[in-house]
């Protein structure tokens, strides 16, 4: 396995001098919506985001959130692709955290928008993503109805998979709350990605950003992350505040304000990494961030090898 090269905390528990835990980065490479087209940077293969995914391990990431895509380069469901992705990253980092895509924005079908929780073994993910109601994107709808997202947030808890709860407005929260009052999220600490900026959902503004932390139940752990240009501003928002951060290609390709320069995947996680380590908040380990996630020891790697999947 790679050794991380950046300076990390080496007891699992935070110093109680020390005001904040340790910074968990959720490294997203790709996404659906960027293509080789807008950026030549985003990693469309497997082999291309196994080594991106790699890279941000390296300097610090704990959590890399993963999108397929199928040989022309679009976006897929197919399992059998996420398995190669996981397989591949976990042979080179057993401990890193992963979390997959179940969106419907282009796979309205329960089935389809499921099938990768059928993964089993060392290819088996241990987050999904989990968007809480419908909502407006600039080219169209993400649809989200409540009986899709009580089946899908269902089938995760039953493969023991933990639900990544993507909140891009209030009544998101709002539908968190109601669903974890009902049991249909499984216990806590529950993991809330916070999207502020789209064009359609909350603005990137503190304000904004304050107020949907203080709607989120006592026992979560949040991320925050901005669309586009408000990628950096959110990113460093949520480090002063004792949140965690999301990161890469998948929400913004440009480096800068300007527009001028297109961003990278490994320059984006160095960007964060350094911002909150001269902050003074190390980077958390996957070890340490599965502690603070509450989720189980990784499965056993065996290389690559076939993990088992279900259909």
């Amino acid at each position: 396995a790679r050794v991380a090269t950046q300076r990390r905390r080496l007891d699992p528990l935070p110093h109680p001098l020390t005001p904040y835990d340790d910074l968990i980065v959720n490294f997203c490479p790709t996404g659906m919506i960027p293509t080789k087209a807008k950026t030549p940077h985003v990693p469309v293969s497997p082999s291309e985001v196994i080594d991106q995914a790699c890279e941000a391990l390296e300097r610090g990431a704990a959590i890399v959130h993963l999108h397929a895509r199928d040989g022309d380069g679009a976006p897929t469901y197919r399992a059998e692709i996420y398995e190669e992705m996981i397989l591949g990253i976990r042979s080179e980092f057993p401990e890193a955290i992963t979390s997959v895509s179940c969106s419907g924005r282009d796979f309205p079908e329960f089935e389809r928008r499921s099938e990768v929780l059928e993964l089993t073994g060392a290819a088996r993910p241990d987050m999904a993503g989990l968007t809480l109601t419908t909502l407006d994107v600039p080219t169209g709808t993400s649809q989200n109805a409540p009986d899709m997202v009580i089946a899908l947030a269902e089938k995760m808890i039953a493969k023991g998979i933990k639900p990544a709860l993507a909140c891009f407005d209030y009544g998101m929260i709002s539908a968190a709350n109601m669903l974890i009052g009902k049991g249909h999220l499984g216990g806590g600490p529950h993991y809330f990605n916070l999207l502020l900026g789209s064009r359609y959902s909350v603005p990137a503004t503190a304000k904004h950003l304050a107020g949907m932390v203080d709607d989120l139940p006592d026992d979560s752990v949040w991320s925050a992350a901005g669309i586009g240009l408000f990628q950096l501003p959110m990113n460093a928002l949520a480090i002063a505040m004792g949140g965690h951060t999301r990161v890469g290609l998948e929400d913004n390709i440009f480096h800068g304000f300007d527009r001028s320069e297109l961003a990278t995947n490994q320059g984006l996680v160095e960007r964060v990494a350094d911002l909150s380590e001269t902050f003074g908040r190390l980077l958390a380990t996957p070890s340490h961030a599965r502690a603070m996630l509450g989720l189980g020891p990784p499965a056993a790697v065996l290389h690559r090898a076939p993990a088992g999947f279900a259909r």
